[in-house]
């Protein structure tokens, strides 16, 4: 591993030719300044000036198991001596591996994977079969979610990515639990899962139930803000999805792979969807890959029936090898056990310490190694630090001290999330609550509430 060095030279080089070739995704392209990045190990990275991030965004919530794990890159290199690529056609140990491992982990109502090259590719394909196997064409999501940027993937999508966007046909919006900034007047969060299932049933009724064929929902809602849903909740979707005959599609593509402490977000439940996405964690980025786990009964539709979908480089066999190397990883170091551990004795106490000493902590989010915090100028008003949709100069500049003192979160709107890997120690977890405390000090004066 190459350690940091100061290379302000090369840095500019970077920067420059990024911007001359590359075009990035969600942005004007004069208005944005690319942070280059030269390399990285475990829980930290660093540019080519030398500059160290002590990294609780997992880049996009995706490396689980921090960056350069030798023992996954040894597996990519094994790998790509034996069988670099290998059509989608045909039978391959790699993918085999890891469709079998991934199965697994989902549990025994689950029978098959169809590979992706990333997640919103999983959901779209999942609403495929919903369709297919339902004969049914509305999908049912939630208005605080993101499900990728493909055509039906972006239309289930709730947030404003999708507005631009909108397409695809059949996609209908609910609102989901938020007791923070509920939607139902709710004072607990009994009350707030009850009224929020009523309003889902409701509007399957309003709908037509004879017209739905998938209730698609990330089990734990990621860049909406780390909304785990109130206790109950899950088994009421799986209730009503069952009463009127309709597939639950747990989208677990952030939430998955250890990320809470747990394989899949949905296990926080008692219940189990129809069919569950994932992509991100589980190579842990290193080579992108995503999938659709299915259900038994979903995958007898398609014995005799030809399912109508795929893609060239579906189940690569290098990404294959690198899943089953990151879930093997995973399961010899414990690091399901350590994200678990994290969550409860240092990120959550830590971040309710800090909302005792910074007023513009509204409310806090999480478990294991995945935690949303909503930032407010009035608690008693819960008014946010940014407008939905955009950001604001009190939210520029927390991310700004965070970075200016060596934390990279991950932002959206007027939320911080801090998103670590899954093997961070407890002494970098406690740093990045220190640093995070003191960024929060430079923005106090935002506050306006008593």
């Amino acid at each position: 591993m190459t350690a940091p060095i100061n290379d302000a030279d090369k840095q500019a080089s970077v920067s420059a030719a990024d911007h001359k070739y590359v075009f990035h995704s969600w942005s004007a392209q004069g208005a944005i300044s690319p942070m280059p990045v030269a390399s990285g190990s475990g829980s930290r990275f660093w540019d080519h000036a030398g500059k160290v991030y002590l990294d609780f965004s997992s880049q996009l919530v995706f490396t689980n198991i921090g960056h350069q794990h030798p023992t996954v890159i040894k597996a990519i290199q094994a790998q790509a001596e034996i069988l670099t690529t290998v059509a989608p056609q045909h039978a391959n140990d790699a993918r085999n591996e890891a469709a079998q491992r991934i199965v697994e982990l989902a549990g025994s109502n689950f029978a098959k994977v169809f590979f992706t090259n990333a997640g919103a590719e999983a959901v779209e394909n999942a609403i495929r079969m919903a369709r297919m196997h339902t004969h049914k064409h509305k999908i049912l999501s939630t208005y605080r979610s993101y499900h990728g940027n493909t055509g039906a993937a972006i239309n289930a999508t709730g947030d404003p990515r999708r507005f631009p966007n909108e397409f695809a046909f059949g996609h209908v919006h609910f609102w989901g639990p938020y007791l923070y900034r509920t939607a139902f007047w709710a004072k607990d969060e009994a009350e707030e899962c009850k009224r929020a299932l009523e309003h889902l049933e409701q509007t399957i009724i309003f709908e037509g139930p004879n017209t739905i064929g998938a209730i698609l929902i990330e089990s734990i809602p990621g860049t909406a803000g780390v909304l785990f849903p109130p206790k109950g909740y899950l088994e009421g979707v799986r209730a009503l999805c069952d009463k009127y005959q309709i597939l639950w599609i747990a989208d677990e593509v952030m939430c998955g792979f250890g990320r809470t402490g747990k394989w899949f977000g949905y296990q926080h439940s008692s219940v189990i969807p129809d069919l569950i996405t994932f992509a991100k964690g589980v190579t842990s980025g290193y080579i992108a890959l995503g999938g659709v786990v299915i259900s038994e009964a979903v995958s007898k539709t398609f014995d005799e029936r030809v399912f109508a979908g795929g893609m060239t480089y579906m189940g690569h066999p290098l990404a294959c090898a690198t899943a089953v190397a990151t879930i093997d990883v995973m399961k010899d170091e414990k690091m399901l056990e350590n994200a678990a551990m994290i969550g409860e004795k240092v990120l959550g106490p830590g971040l309710h310490e800090l909302a005792k000493r910074h007023k513009v902590i509204g409310d806090i989010r999480g478990a294991g190694v995945f935690w949303g915090v909503d930032m407010v100028s009035d608690r008693a008003t819960h008014e946010p630090l940014a407008p939905y949709g955009a950001s604001s100069p009190a939210m520029n500049e927390l991310v700004a001290a965070c970075k200016k003192n060596g934390l990279m979160p991950f932002n959206n709107f007027n939320r911080i999330h801090l998103c670590p890997p899954c093997n961070i120690s407890v002494e970098d977890a406690q740093l990045g609550i220190e640093i995070l405390d003191k960024s929060l000090g430079e923005i106090a004066k935002y506050y306006t509430g008593a």
